[in-house]
């Protein structure tokens, strides 16, 4: 098929350092060129890949310190997407919501995979103004907010199989990564680590907005031996990071649509202790890749058991069902739904514009 991948122009395909949905971005390019398909990837000019890249912007738009208006280069995406819209079997956008007005006139078969949170009351009127636009969800729970849109399939992320290395033994410290912001909760994982007097090593970003309560709230938490702050690191980095760690803590506050960082450690073989939020439940399974907790006296008594959890079977269900080879063929049956049948384009908003 011919596919076109719409990235987001905030990091580069894939990010030099933190970043979410540009990373599964990749991995998905990538192994639709290595299934024999013809991909075109709109990206950020420092991308990498094997597809043919079409650069909207020089760089990221998070590292160009020179960079003052983000959105005139998501506009020029937008155009040049538009420009090239028949040289695709069908065009695949990760840019939520930003391409509905020139799709809905195209009439170009396309689908765009939802990577955030959708409780937020201002997307309402903006998804009820475009109904037939098809949809795709990275975990069950993230529909609903919204599950009266034009939902194609859930799909979850995955990540190449050879990214990350297996380690059989488990290392002697706690691992956190993500950003420090506060539905994040890093101020539990500290607590669990004290708690259970295990080393907690922490690799993540600050954002600007969360600076003040970095300043306020984590900072003053540092000051214990227990507790290390590494900063934001890289995939070559992660990958020691993660399968060093005796677990992984995950102990989010809010409706998480995903979270790349517990497959990211299951393939090392890293147990992940989680709160029961967003899809969480759909990715780990309680007692075979970690623990599912809902307090955190039930997340320091799971951490003090870790080592109940095999670490061969945290990679084994890392295998079974987030390889990006799996995804990858996923999104293609979904192409192929809606370019192939007539219920299919007419889901996608083709038929209903073109006649």
């Amino acid at each position: 098929m011919r596919i076109a991948q719409i990235a987001p122009l905030y990091e580069s395909v894939p990010p030099q350092l933190y970043g979410g949905t540009e990373r599964v971005v990749s991995y998905l390019t990538e192994a639709l060129v290595a299934d024999g398909h013809d991909v075109t990837l709109f990206a950020s000019g420092d991308s990498v890949t094997r597809a043919e890249l079409v650069a909207a912007c020089p760089r990221s738009l998070r590292l160009d310190e020179q960079c003052i208006d983000r959105f005139a280069h998501q506009l020029l995406l937008l155009e040049l997407v538009d420009a090239r819209v028949r040289d695709f079997d069908i065009i695949h956008y990760h840019i939520d919501y930003l391409h509905f007005p020139l799709s809905r006139r195209n009439g170009h078969p396309q689908v765009t995979t939802l990577h955030g949170r959708l409780d937020i009351a201002d997307l309402i009127p903006v998804y009820q103004h475009f109904p037939e636009m098809p949809v795709i969800s990275i975990s069950d729970s993230q529909r609903a907010p919204l599950a009266w849109l034009n939902w194609q399939r859930t799909i979850y992320h995955g990540l190449p199989d050879d990214l990350y290395t297996y380690r059989a033994e488990p290392g002697d410290y706690l691992a956190f990564v993500g950003r420090i912001s506060p539905e994040k909760r890093l101020d539990r994982a500290i607590a669990i680590a004290k708690a259970v007097e295990m080393p907690l090593k922490i690799a993540a970003k600050i954002d600007a907005v969360d600076k003040t309560y970095f300043r306020e709230e984590i900072e003053p938490l540092f000051d214990h031996p227990l507790i290390e702050y590494i900063g934001e690191i890289n995939d070559g980095a992660k990958d020691a990071f993660l399968g060093n760690a005796r677990a992984l803590l995950f102990p989010i506050d809010w409706p998480e649509p995903f979270g790349m960082v517990m497959i990211e450690a299951m393939a090392c073989g890293t147990p992940v202790v989680a709160y029961n939020h967003g899809s969480v439940p759909e990715i780990i399974e309680h007692g075979r890749n970690g623990f599912i907790v809902s307090s955190l006296e039930e997340a320091i008594a799971c951490t003090g058991r870790i080592d109940e959890i095999r670490r061969g079977d945290c990679r084994a269900s890392f295998e079974e069902r987030f390889t990006a080879r799996r995804m990858a063929r996923d999104y293609v049956e979904v192409y192929r739904q809606l370019t192939e049948s007539p219920a299919g384009r007419e889901r996608s908003g083709v038929l209903a514009r073109t006649g």
